[in-house]
This record gives C-alpha cells, structure tokens and sequence, in this order.
C-alpha cells in the first residue's frame, strides 16, 4: 500500500533570529519566527509525513501552546514523526520538497540540506530538495517570509 501526503509553511523573517532550513544554518541577517526553530522545509516535509498517516497535523502533534516545543529542534519533531510512521508500518519511499524565498540563494546549501534529512532516518536517495523564488510577488517577494512545500510517498512494509 502507498499513501501521499502534502504538507505545507510559511513563516515570517525577523531579525535576531538564525536562519535553519532543512536543519542547516544558513548565513543571512534573518531567521524564521516560529515557536520552534522556524524550519519551513522541515515543518513542511514533517506535516506531509503526518498527512500521509492520516493523523492530522503538525500542529496536532506539536502545538505552539506546549513549552516542550519552545525553540525545539525540528529535526528532532521530524524525526519523531519518522519513527511514529515506521511504528505505524511505513517507510519513506520518497519526499520532494520547495523552498520558496527571493532571499539568500539557497542552493549551495540544498546538498547539506538533503544529507542532514536523509540520514536522520529517511536513507540515501530519497530526498529532493528545490528552492525558487516568487519572482518578487507576494510578503515572499517582499522578503518579508519564507514557504516550503512538500509531498511525501510512503509504503506499507
């Protein structure tokens, strides 16, 4: 059996805040608001994986309201969603993610990005990441947020 999920975020950039997409820190003079650390591509892709399950969302499984999640790692939410799909009988075939931002250019770190997920527990060749931009449109346009999306396959074992 072969389920898909979609997942989806947006945060807004802000100064005094690092910057960590895909669980890397990334150079720029903004980091992402968020009651985690702020990781679009990870929230994203952990949400699709949630969607995927059936059991609801992100927010369900980490709510803002929760001081545990103050600040948390969102490698460690994403790989604790990983592990609730294996219990659950999954594995990650695939997950292909977009980062969309018109600032920093992102693709000298999109191979980190995929090896820092892949080996959180995903396996080599299973993760596509791309960024874009909104050619100017939009709060992204402004600079003013980020958004990732993402879809990911899993199969029953």
């Amino acid at each position: 059996m072969i389920r898909v999920g979609i997942g989806y975020d947006s945060h807004r950039l802000v100064e005094g805040r690092k910057l960590i997409l895909g669980a890397v820190e990334i150079p720029f003079e903004k980091g992402l608001l968020g009651h985690s650390d702020g990781d679009v591509l990870l929230h994203a892709i952990t949400d699709s994986i949630i969607g995927a399950l059936g059991k609801g969302d992100i927010g369900k499984h980490f709510p803002d309201t929760d001081a545990r999640w103050k600040d948390a790692s969102s490698l460690k939410m994403f790989q604790m969603i990983l592990t609730l799909a294996e219990e659950s009988g999954y594995t990650v075939e695939m997950i292909d993610a977009t980062i969309i931002t018109e600032k920093p250019k992102l693709a000298p770190y999109i191979p980190e990005m995929v090896d820092r997920i892949e080996n959180s527990g995903v396996g080599k060749g299973r993760v596509n990441i791309k960024a874009k931009t909104n050619e100017g449109m939009g709060f992204v346009g402004r600079g003013e947020g980020i958004v990732a999306m993402a879809v990911t396959t899993l199969r029953k074992r």
